[in-house]
């Protein structure tokens, strides 16, 4: 057998002397991350033209997996870093690799204006519905009455649905699956990783290790099989509509992709205006 025939079809993609991960077993992160990287070869993605950025937790160990520029932030800052990137270098796409405590906690206002504001970027979050990395605390997006290292007897706070966050703050193109819709997942990746402005892709990801033990979800298997029973494709709806309970039904699907002016565009456009009218007045 050649040394080619033992060539792995993502190692272009990935750094593999990272790998294997270190996400727990069953984790849905490895899945997402997978789709991530198979949507950038399927689109022969010029990875010299991609910058990956994420902050802390499970899901921020991702950007350190990609064979591309990346930036490891603070808790809850990705998307800041990622427009400054963004405006420093418009030919860059960016992609944001985090989670749901990371993007919509600490970071959830850097989140609301980066998409009022229309900034080029990608947004891919994965949502394990707790604090996995620091032992499973309540976070944004856990579910009411779930049980959680701080929510011992039931989760009395309303969780944020993240697809209608996303669009009511101005993104252009919102999506949703879990980790067992992959083909589903990897076309709507590559659908934002060509989309001009800001995108968000939301991503539900078990987490049998804490999350799916503290609320006795069973193994991963276990989980993956009541997100298949679960899960309903509603392509087009509105994204209020899009609800999101484990214990009845998650909706999916590409709920939304319009066409907006993007930010840095008309920032350099500003910037061009300016310098026209000083010149004038010189």
């Amino acid at each position: 057998m050649t040394q080619a025939s033992l060539k792995h079809p993502l190692d272009d993609i990935l750094r593999m002397d990272r790998i294997p991960h270190i996400w727990c077993e069953g984790c849905g992160l490895g899945t997402t991350l997978n789709c991530f990287a198979q949507a950038l070869k399927e689109l022969d993605f010029d990875l010299d033209r991609l910058a990956i950025v994420s902050g802390i937790g499970c899901a921020g160990r991702a950007s350190g997996y990609v064979n591309a520029d990346a930036f490891h932030t603070t808790h809850g800052r990705a998307i800041a870093f990622a427009t400054g990137v963004r405006v420093a270098n418009p030919d860059l796409k960016i992609v944001v690799l985090s989670g749901d405590g990371d993007l919509f906690a600490i970071g959830g206002n850097h989140f609301i204006h980066a998409a009022r504001r229309n900034v080029d970027m990608l947004v891919i979050c994965s949502n394990n519905f707790n604090y996995g990395m620091t032992g499973g605390q309540v976070g944004p997006t856990t579910p009411s009455h779930a049980l959680t290292m701080t929510t011992p007897y039931g989760n009395i706070e309303h969780p944020f649905n993240l697809v209608a966050l996303a669009a009511a703050s101005g993104a252009v193109f919102v999506s949703r699956w879990t980790t067992l819709h992959v083909t589903r997942l990897t076309e709507s990746i590559k659908k934002g990783l060509q989309k001009k402005g800001f995108s968000f892709i939301e991503v539900i990801a078990p987490c049998p290790a804490i999350y799916g033990r503290y609320n006795k979800l069973g193994d991963a298997l276990k989980m993956m099989k009541d997100m298949k029973a679960r899960s309903v494709i509603r392509h087009g709806i509105h994204p209020h509509e899009a609800e999101i309970d484990p214990d009845r039904r998650i909706v999916v699907g590409d709920f939304l992709d319009i066409e907006k002016p993007e930010y840095s565009d008309r920032l350099r456009a500003l910037a061009e205006k300016c310098r026209e009218k000083q010149a004038h007045e010189t």
